[in-house]
């Protein structure tokens, strides 16, 4: 077993790395009992509740936790539910309302043309406090910036950092506030200090492998690995922030691409018909379309992604280029 692995495996976890569409997912078991932070993506559910149960065999899952309430994050949720009946799902604070309406237009769902099944939540990740997991107490703390009511969990002892998707090894996760109008970089900036003052020593991200050093001692500085991962997010910050219209762009291919990855290959007829029903396409096509039809926008935003690689076109298919 690698340091990484070691170190992780002293605090009773596990992570399931898991390939888009699916946030990680990780599962402690330990003196706290079983718990699941994040559920992956709705499609992956039957994935997710094998790895789960083979982890775990015959003892149930006892609660299930999300960093926050993007599609990839929870769509696991209904599923771990119905297979565990006594699950005790917490969430942040900031949309448990639109949860117990199930407003899809306040959880992001129908805004971003993606999918998740309705779940319930039975608790609150109050920031400011802490959750009991593996044994261990985690800090729960607000990271707004890619949503606003995200957050990170944080273990002091081990300083190992639960970061969701506001901290990858390169880069972090759409900043959607900017997509509403709303402000956001700043928040992302926030955040990123606030993991620079926590100093953790591993981080798991929402995304990609666990990165950090194990054997880092100074309690006031993060692992190198994790320094490195803060300035390559601060730069992409910086880049946005010089040039709203980039990260714009960059959000709008991702929206493209998640549905993509879904659909693995889908008729140009049925992609354009699906981005026609897509609110923020819709919106950010009319405030920045510059006057172009939709369709040619579209399209040229299509091009892009196979330019990239991203997509691959054959006749009236697109097609996932992986």
């Amino acid at each position: 077993m690698n340091p990484l692995a070691t170190a992780l495996a002293t605090l009773h976890l596990r992570v399931f790395e898991r390939g888009w569409l699916s946030a990680n997912n990780i599962l402690f078991d330990g003196p706290q009992g079983t718990a699941l932070v994040d559920s992956g993506y709705v499609t992956h559910a039957a994935q997710t509740l094998a790895l789960v149960g083979h982890a775990l065999g015959a003892r149930p899952l006892q609660r299930l936790l999300n960093t926050h309430l993007h599609s990839d994050h929870c769509g696991g949720n209904a599923a771990l539910q119905a297979h565990y009946p006594e699950l005790v799902t917490l969430i942040p604070p900031g949309q448990a309302e639109a949860v117990r309406t199930w407003d899809e237009n306040r959880l992001s769902y129908r805004a971003t043309g993606q999918c998740c099944a309705r779940f319930r939540a039975d608790a609150l990740l109050q920031p400011d406090n802490a959750v009991a997991l593996g044994g261990c107490w985690w800090q729960i703390h607000a990271a707004p910036g890619h949503d606003p009511d995200a957050v990170l969990l944080f273990e002091p002892q081990a300083r190992v950092l639960i970061a969701g998707d506001a901290l990858w090894q390169h880069g972090f996760g759409v900043v959607f506030p900017e997509l509403d109008g709303e402000p956001g970089f700043a928040a992302v900036g926030a955040t990123l200090d606030l993991i620079e003052r926590l100093a953790p020593r591993l981080v798991i991200p929402g995304h990609g492998a666990p990165f950090g050093d194990p054997a880092h001692t100074d309690a006031h500085r993060p692992a190198a690995p994790v320094a490195a991962a803060l300035a390559v997010a601060r730069q992409r910050l910086a880049a946005f922030v010089a040039e709203p219209a980039r990260h714009r762009q960059h959000a709008l291919k991702v929206l493209l691409k998640f549905k993509l990855l879904q659909w693995q290959r889908q008729t140009l007829t049925h992609v354009f018909a699906w981005a026609h029903g897509v609110p923020y396409l819709v919106r950010l096509h009319a405030q920045y379309g510059a006057g172009q039809p939709f369709d040619a926008w579209l399209q040229a935003l299509i091009d892009a992604l196979c330019t990239s690689g991203a997509a691959r076109r054959e006749g009236d298919w697109l097609i996932d280029g992986g």
